[in-house]
């Protein structure tokens, strides 16, 4: 739960205490240690979890552009937009 939400220290504090006084739930040591330890490792934990819920495939590169049509048989196609768009994927880590 912790991990999942990227909690701030604040949200940790709150978390951990309503933990400690439910029945079955940690003691106030164990909240200690969680705590020091997501810390000191929150910025691994959440990278971690970012790599592992990431596609292979990563957007390396993209360009778009909107065109417009100067020139059709039908009158109601002129100016009519679109859009084009292209994206380059690579591998992670590449």
């Amino acid at each position: 739960s912790i991990a999942s939400a990227d909690m701030d220290l604040n949200q940790l504090e709150a978390f951990l205490t309503a933990q400690t006084k439910k029945q079955g739930g940690i003691t106030s040591d164990q909240a200690a240690v969680i705590a020091k330890f997501w810390k000191n490792h929150r910025t691994h934990i959440h990278e971690s979890l970012i790599n592992q819920s990431r596609w292979d495939n990563v957007l390396k590169n993209m360009n778009w552009r909107v065109d417009l049509k100067s020139q059709s048989r039908h009158i109601d196609q002129i100016n009519t937009p679109v859009a084009i768009v292209e994206m380059e994927l690579g591998k992670s880590g590449q």
